[in-house]
């Protein structure tokens, strides 16, 4: 860090009994109050430097030998007044970016000016300023921080706006060009002189992003205007733009997890002696600012900064304006997100509220949904129809932006495939909280395509997780609300045909699920046999089983399908992979017993009819019997 000295005689200042005087052999004859400290000095060298002491000596009567002046208030500290006192006496004073601003405020103040003397304070400190100062990258970043004591002085004497255009400067300049006389990475140069070259100590600084870490020390105030500056030059990519955005939330905002918001994990570096609810909106300023800053190309920031962004912004009560600005951001590139970014804490929690904030999710993924827009798979007509002659620089260019659509409906499939595994995989999550609403559940399920899901296995998984808590409920309370109607809407969501093996295993053994469901299983399954040239006897066991109990011959493949056969939109229904359950043959029965409430009303045997007429032959026989064995019979249990 470059200094200055000015003056060459010793220092003469003491203290006696509180008071701060300087040794001479002259008594004193001025008396000055500055911020509660009292100064015994001598008019003629402050008098002859400082125009401000002057006029206020003037206004006095001459009714004494001693004169109180009373600098109520004088903008700096009692070590800037001893400092201009000193510089006035001759004494040797040292200047460093940690106190030209309050001596450059102080020498205002006392109007130090050339008017009043040539070499005066102000023209000593401003060449200071200027030559060395705004040469150096850590001493304008450490004068930039000690303009914060003093913001109006500051501004009036341009020290804030020249330190920030010097460091904008520097940042779009090439580090190699850059004179950086500290770091806070580890770049540190030596000091020579302060008009001496400065020698390199550790090599040339080639991190594009060097500066981030350093203007991360700076205020809040000074960063945004800082960012400004550097955003407005053009020159620095996005992508570095964000980098320093996530340096600086990291370095003054409290870590914020899915567990909740821990305030005292916040920068050992904000000493500020803020409590409650003062800690609670400086962070809420910093987290606006800094959404405020975020680039809108896309990418230049993580998806999970952006939602770690909005978990803080949830928990600081931030304005919705910077939620919905985060979910903008967020949904644009989704598909890099993980179920723990998405777990966002829900404040405040209630007894009877859900534990993460869904709503906000559900934003998201509208927000996804509007920028999937695919482009068009073809050119139009009228581009192509010379393609076959001479290709002109024109028609390339067509073909150029033809391909880069293409590209970019591929990279939009691609996106919300890997959405809809992880929309799967947080449904998991979400799905065991007891007070999660049906609705949000069957919403943020359907909030995709239908193509964007390859196979079912982890929403089967997901609605399994809901529903265990439905019949757990007799102890915890879970979902304790949802009847039987409300159970086949949430399996409506399930498509039958993107099943697995090991989800047929499950699914038509799972006493969870409705009836419809189980048959829709066994369909599908004797139909993808059939159409595939397999065999009933290549499936499990206990399916095997369950074909054998009712004299289905099991060696014998199913007939195909007819390819007329269409399956009602309502029953499409799927179930996916958990780890098989033990075989327990009275499932299907069970589920039937369950299900007959719905013959009353004729509408539970016409849909009946109506899968039965689509399966198979075998497969026919097999849930016939079934069903006219469920009708007929009537086991003990339903007796009672």
């Amino acid at each position: 860090m470059k200094f200055m000295k000015l003056g060459s005689r010793p220092d003469t200042f003491y203290t006696s009994e509180a008071v701060r005087s300087v040794s001479s052999e002259v008594s004193s004859d001025l008396i000055i109050q500055v911020k509660g400290r009292r100064y015994l000095l001598h008019k003629f060298p402050l008098l002859s430097k400082c125009l401000r002491l002057q006029r206020l000596c003037s206004e006095y009567a001459e009714t004494s030998p001693q004169q109180i002046i009373q600098l109520h208030d004088f903008p700096s500290g009692v070590e800037a007044f001893e400092l201009c006192a000193k510089f006035c006496y001759g004494i040797t004073i040292t200047l460093s970016a940690n106190n030209i601003v309050a001596a450059r405020c102080a020498a205002e103040y006392l109007q130090m000016t050339e008017d009043v003397e040539k070499g005066n304070l102000i023209y000593k400190l401003e060449v200071f300023f200027n030559s060395c100062i705004l040469h150096g990258w850590r001493d304008s970043i450490a004068t930039l921080q000690s303009t914060k004591a003093f913001p109006l002085w500051s501004e009036d004497l341009g020290i804030t706006g020249r330190c920030i255009d010097t460091i904008v400067s520097k940042v779009l300049t090439h580090p190699s060009k850059v004179s950086l006389s500290h770091s806070y990475s580890r770049r540190v140069r030596d000091d020579v002189s302060c008009n001496g070259a400065e020698s390199l100590r550790h090599g040339k600084p080639g991190n594009k992003g060097w500066w981030a870490e350093d203007i991360a020390e700076l205020g809040i105030d000074l960063f945004w205007r800082t960012m400004i500056g550097i955003k407005s030059g053009g020159r620095i990519p996005s992508n570095l733009i964000g980098d320093a955005l996530k340096i600086y939330a990291a370095k003054w905002l409290p870590n914020i997890s899915k567990n909740g918001y821990n305030k005292q994990a916040a920068s050992t570096s904000d000493s500020d002696s803020d409590t409650g609810n003062d800690v609670t909106s400086k962070h809420r300023l910093i987290l606006e600012t800094i959404v405020s800053l975020v680039p809108a190309e896309k990418g230049a920031t993580s998806s999970s900064f952006l939602l770690k962004l909005l978990k803080a912004a949830n928990i600081l009560n931030a304005p919705s304006s910077s939620k919905m600005e985060l979910a903008k951001r967020v949904g644009l590139q989704l598909e890099e997100a993980t179920v723990g970014d998405l777990l966002i804490p829900s404040v405040p929690y209630e007894a009877k509220g859900t534990r993460y904030d869904v709503d906000i999710v559900m934003t998201i993924l509208e927000q996804f949904k509007l920028q999937g827009q695919s482009p068009p798979t073809s050119p139009p007509r009228s581009k192509l129809g010379n393609y076959q002659r001479r290709r002109s620089r024109s028609a390339e260019n067509i073909d150029f932006e033809f391909q880069e659509s293409r590209r970019s409906s591929s990279a939009s499939h691609s996106s919300k495939l890997k959405v809809a595994k992880l929309v799967d995989v947080y449904l998991q999550e979400i799905g065991r909280d007891v007070n999660l609403p049906l609705a949000k559940f069957i919403a943020i399920a359907e909030s995709l395509p239908e193509f964007a899901r390859h196979d079912h296995d982890e929403l089967y998984r997901a609605i399994d997780i809901y529903l265990k808590l439905l019949y757990a409920w007799t102890s915890n309370q879970a979902h304790p609300d949802l009847n039987k109607s409300e159970r086949k809407r949430l399996c409506r969501i399930l498509n039958c045909k993107k099943l697995t093996m090991e989800a047929c295993i499950h699914a038509a053994q799972n006493e969870l699920l409705p009836l419809r469901v189980v048959v829709q299983v066994l369909f599908f399954e004797q139909a993808r046999a059939a159409m595939g040239g397999g065999k009933v006897t290549d499936l499990p066991s206990n399916i095997r089983a369950l074909l054998a109990s009712h004299n289905i011959d099991p060696t014998r493949p199913p007939p195909p399908l007819s390819a007329s056969s269409i399956i009602p939109a309502e029953d499409q229904w799927s179930v996916s992979g958990l780890k098989s359950p033990k075989s327990k043959m009275s499932t299907l029965r069970m589920k039937l017993e369950e299900d007959d409430d719905l013959d009353d009303n004729g509408i539970g045997r016409s849909s009946r009819l109506k899968a039965l007429c689509l399966l198979p032959t075998r497969p026919k026989r097999m849930l016939s019997k079934l069903w006219s064995s469920n009708r007929s019979s009537t086991t003990p249990s339903e007796k009672n």
